[in-house]
């Protein structure tokens, strides 16, 4: 919920105009006209769209994939590979597609590398950037519309999550401590992005495949420390 804020504070320029777009379209159907040419955040809500649908084909196993979370050695494994998907990213061709230009198909491929990233240890905005990379996304473009198309991801997340809290019973005396757990999330999320978004101007993911190598490296000496 925490990065869901946070999301919202960086991007509130772009989320403003989809959600202007979205009244304007509807105003479109409702009166049967077609704009000569589609505005760009119109594009980008169709694009978000086809891009969430694969994460529909994770719900059935959704149980199954929160579990890996307690297989550390696939946490270390998925660590490391996050870095070499970002590794591999700053090696590909630089792209020029925005959403002017991204195909349906393109929305689609990205958004599969979300749904894979819906496993523990494997970057959501690493994976989707480096899929909008490979796909001939531009760079920048690449960031924007990875956390941009987070943004469903995370609050179907939270809904999901927050029926199963229901479920299970609240202990409400914790829950000033979950929302102070929240305003870090958001704070640090924000940050996070900011950063992200520096190292994508500067074209260079390799700080991040880095950390993710050191990550899954440390995991699993202490993994073969306590055996």
């Amino acid at each position: 919920l925490g990065t869901l804020f946070a999301g919202f504070i960086a991007y509130w320029e772009d989320i403003r105009d989809m959600v202007l777009e979205f009244f304007s379209g509807v105003g479109d159907l409702v009166h049967g006209t077609t704009p000569a040419r589609v505005p760009p955040a119109r594009r980008m809500i169709l694009l978000i769209i086809v891009g969430t649908l694969p994460l529909f084909a994770v719900l059935p196993v959704k149980d199954a994939i929160e579990g890996l979370g307690d297989n550390m050695y696939f946490v270390a494994f998925a660590l490391l590979a996050t870095g070499c998907l970002l590794f591999a990213s700053d090696r590909v061709p630089r792209g020029r597609k925005t959403e002017r230009s991204a195909t349906l198909l393109d929305a689609v491929l990205v958004g599969v590398g979300q749904a894979v990233a819906t496993c523990p240890g494997i970057s959501r905005s690493g994976t989707t950037i480096t899929a909008g990379c490979f796909v001939g996304f531009e760079r920048k473009f690449a960031v924007r519309y990875s956390f941009l198309m987070s943004i469903p991801a995370i609050l179907g997340a939270n809904l999901l999550s927050l029926k199963d809290a229901l479920e299970a019973g609240i202990l409400w005396e914790e829950v000033p401590v979950y929302l102070v757990g929240v305003a870090v999330a958001a704070g640090v999320g924000y940050l996070c992005i900011r950063l992200i978004r520096l190292v994508a101007d500067k074209g260079k993911f390799g700080f991040f495949a880095c950390y993710c190598w050191l990550a899954g490296i440390v995991t699993l000496a202490l993994i073969l420390t306590q055996k």
